[in-house]
């Protein structure tokens, strides 16, 4: 974190996921706290990063692939290509709707919401 944002204004989300919250997660974040600022997810909350669509995109391009990765490296490969094939500007939708689905998520007070 203090390499990415040497500012101090780099911000930690977790989604309270059972291996983010383990005994041994809690207490690395307890003592490198001062650090960054730890923002808390409710658990079970809709999750709101735009990430996961992008994994999700990277991995139903991957596996149309024909012939499909069969090691890491071939995965890897595959992996950078379809990145590499997403067109320009391909994050800027969600990264722009953020604000709406936020909204959206305050509104449902955390139950799921259309996104």
């Amino acid at each position: 974190m203090s390499i990415v944002h040497s500012d101090g204004l780099g911000q930690f989300q977790q989604d309270n996921a059972t291996p983010h919250a383990s005994r041994v997660a809690t207490k690395w974040l307890q003592e490198h706290s001062s650090e960054f600022r730890h923002f808390h997810w409710p658990p079970e909350s809709p999750d709101m990063n735009i990430i996961e669509d992008t994994w999700d995109a990277l991995l139903h391009a991957v596996e149309k692939r024909s012939p499909p990765p069969r090691t890491s490296m071939d995965l890897w490969t595959a992996l950078k290509d379809e990145w590499c094939e997403f067109p320009p500007g391909y994050l800027q939708t969600p990264v722009e709707s953020k604000s709406h689905r936020f909204a959206s998520l305050l509104r449902a007070r955390g139950d799921p919401t259309r996104y």
